[in-house]
């Protein structure tokens, strides 16, 4: 079906954030296709937090409007937002000595007396399934370890069960197989129709696991495609202000691995940019996607 007749998941026009009289987001345009996950990458300071939190209706831009299948955002009552969107934050501090299941449980919230209330149970263990906090679902989250309880807001946010994810820097915290498994997840659920968007530090994490990558700087979106295409050497290089080299994997051609140009940064010759893999994918057609 084409965009035309039908309206993206989410839609951002012309979002601008100022502070201090700065702008933070300038002029941001970004759509969100159902059964897609976009990587927001860049600098610290790029706009990335910002403009998930303006995704999320949690912060009201100065210009510009977020709408969720061609309905202002601004519109919907909290209640109806927290049904269409989950969102995770980077900061997931508990103030009550909750235990995990508790917590884990708090996702369902937007869905009491609802027809849907109906799968809570369902979600709740899938949830903690995928975060694998079975054997931790009786502890309280003081009691747990940074990795322990960040995984306990992410099944939170998972169990929640809408079709829009917002992910805040959800592997900040993790190690590699609980990173690899969030992600695969994320992936998996947009292969059965829903959407995500996904604030990530590694560019690794991003090129494997996203449809597309946005590249933000200076509060503008500097690159919007397929990660071998969005994430060039030259560009990230540039919006880092760090020599970046981008290779096809010596293991997966069709991936890549992005690492800092140390060569580059002692004054040596850098490595030199790698041509797109042999078998990149092609952009995704427009059917490929759920709608």
């Amino acid at each position: 079906m084409s965009q035309s007749r039908t309206p993206p998941r989410m839609r951002a026009r012309g979002i601008v954030v100022r502070r201090g009289g700065r702008p933070v987001l300038d002029g941001v345009d970004l759509e969100l296709r159902a059964g897609e996950v976009i990587a927001l990458v860049g600098p610290n300071g790029a706009g990335k937090s910002t403009l998930l939190h303006v995704l999320a209706g949690d912060l009201v831009p100065d210009a510009g409007e977020i709408q969720l299948g061609g309905i202002p955002l601004r519109s919907l009552k909290p209640a109806a937002a927290a049904r269409r969107r989950s969102v995770l934050t980077q900061s997931n501090e508990v103030s009550f000595p909750f235990t995990v299941d508790e917590v884990v449980r708090m996702g369902r919230a937007p869905w009491t007396g609802a027809d849907e209330s109906a799968h809570d149970a369902a979600e709740v263990e899938a949830a903690i399934d995928v975060a694998e906090l079975r054997a931790l679902r009786e502890r309280r989250m003081p009691q747990l370890s940074g990795g322990e309880r960040a995984r306990a807001a992410s099944a939170r946010v998972r169990a929640q069960a809408t079709t829009i994810t917002l992910l805040d820097e959800p592997t900040a915290s993790l190690d590699i197989r609980h990173q690899e498994r969030l992600l695969a997840d994320v992936r998996a659920r947009a292969a059965a129709g829903a959407s995500a968007v996904v604030v990530l530090h590694d560019l690794d994490l991003a090129a494997a696991w996203a449809h597309r990558v946005a590249v933000l700087a200076e509060g503008r979106i500097q690159a919007l495609d397929v990660p071998h295409r969005a994430l060039d050497a030259v560009l990230l290089s540039r919006v880092y202000r760090h020599p970046i080299a981008v290779h096809p994997d010596p293991l997966d051609a069709t991936r890549l691995v992005i690492r800092p140009d140390r060569r580059a940064a002692a004054g040596a010759a850098p490595a030199a940019p790698a041509a797109p893999p042999a078998s990149s994918p092609a952009p995704l057609p427009e059917e490929a996607f759920h709608v």
